[in-house]
């Protein structure tokens, strides 16, 4: 039993290893590639993530005040709070997982971009699919949904061209972010549930 574990433990250990050495290549390479009008545009796609992200629910709610239209005020709540979510969540794990910086552990890798908290996940990722999710959920149109992730898709792309995080950051970031909306659209469903039949017993 004891040799199985310590296989086990090995396999695992081996294949993290092998999985964070072919992250690291990817960077390089991504590094060793880059030109100056690409950065710059990478740069500015990742520096409109938190503009876009609270220009988002804070213009729907004043089309929805404008409107008088509760439905849509309730939907720039919904987008509001899975940014909220997302962005705790996102926090938390940074200092429990605690992961360097790629540029710390690869000197190949010179990061194009501001270094802050821990590596994992992104949390500009994060961001960008809670935003692009949260608004696909409140308005299911192919022209929302499909400018809303190829803008989210790229501001993860650009946090690896930048060198300041692991592909793995990034997909954590994008699970997170869109589980964020998600959980929120759903707690939000339940409420407009709940307050629905609570007003029908109250009218019985």
């Amino acid at each position: 039993m004891k040799n199985i574990f310590i296989i086990v433990l090995f396999s695992f250990v081996a294949s993290f290893s092998c999985a964070q050495n072919f992250e690291q290549r990817i960077l390089e390479s991504l590094s060793k590639n880059r030109t100056p009008g690409m950065t710059h545009f990478m740069q500015g796609i990742s520096n409109t993530t938190s503009y876009i992200s609270v220009a988002t629910p804070v213009t729907i709610f004043i089309i929805g005040a404008a409107q008088n239209n509760k439905q849509t005020k309730q939907k720039s709540y919904v987008i509001a709070g899975s940014l909220v979510v997302a962005t705790v969540l996102t926090e938390g794990l940074k200092y429990i997982v605690n992961r360097a910086r790629p540029s710390t552990r690869d000197s190949l890798i010179i990061p194009a971009s501001d270094l802050g908290s821990p590596s994992f996940p992104s949390g500009h990722t994060s961001i960008a699919f809670s935003t692009a999710t949260a608004i696909s959920l409140a308005f299911p149109k192919w022209y929302v949904i499909a400018p809303s992730f190829l803008w989210a898709g790229t501001v993860g792309f650009s946090r690896m061209y930048l060198g300041v995080h692991y592909p793995s950051d990034v997909l954590a970031g994008a699970i997170v972010g869109s589980g964020s909306a998600w959980i929120s659209y759903k707690i939000n469903q339940w409420w407009q549930k709940k307050q629905t039949h609570k007003n029908l017993m109250m009218l019985n």
